[in-house]
């Protein structure tokens, strides 16, 4: 069951990626590929550590918060992406396969859905000092309502808080539950 899961995850994860590259074309123009496909590509079908050097190496919440950095002028999307898929493979133990035997964690399963929720808080809400988006994603405005990216994060949630309870009543664990405020959207370490 926890392999499903995990499969899911990733298969959202770059749908996620593919179409914050259709909303945002400028950042896989900054890396000189060929198209953002040529990137998402890159990034899910061929075997890798996950450190980019475009990203200076990093993961997990620095990667995202990279993405979200006034400073940064790299890939964006590769930077919020690359955060969100680290902090799932932690969140699986660091592994790329797994076995019946395999015992997960239910409190980095639970801690990894909370920081999605921060990073799509993040993606709606953080703003250049010229009061624009650093990345475009739900479309609110005008008589089409486009909340797609909404719905991503809505299933990549679901999978990981579902997974967490399976694990929890599993190993008798207990999940230490964490509540956020709007302005203290923080990433819980996994």
């Amino acid at each position: 069951m926890a392999e499903i899961h995990y499969r899911e995850t990733f298969a959202v994860l770059r749908n996620l990626m593919e179409k914050l590259y259709k909303r945002n074309p400028r950042e896989w123009r900054k890396t000189g590929q060929p198209s953002g496909e040529a990137i998402v590509a890159l990034v899910f079908d061929r075997p890798h550590d996950w450190r980019f050097r475009e990203l200076d190496n990093q993961i997990g919440a620095q990667a995202i918060q990279l993405a979200f950095s006034e400073d940064y002028r790299g890939d964006r999307v590769l930077a919020f992406i690359v955060g969100l898929a680290t902090m799932t493979h932690a969140a699986y133990n660091d592994k790329l396969e797994l076995f019946a035997l395999d015992e997960l964690i239910p409190q980095k399963l639970y801690n990894c859905a909370r920081n999605y929720e921060a990073a799509a808080w993040k993606l709606k809400h953080d703003r250049t000092a010229r009061g624009e988006p650093f990345l475009l994603g739900n479309e609110t405005d005008g008589s089409v309502k486009n909340l797609s990216f909404e719905r991503e994060f809505g299933k990549l949630v679901a999978y990981q808080d579902t997974l967490a309870r399976i694990a929890a009543e599993k190993n008798h664990r207990t999940v230490v539950r964490v509540i956020q405020g709007v302005a203290t959207v923080v990433f819980l370490p996994i």
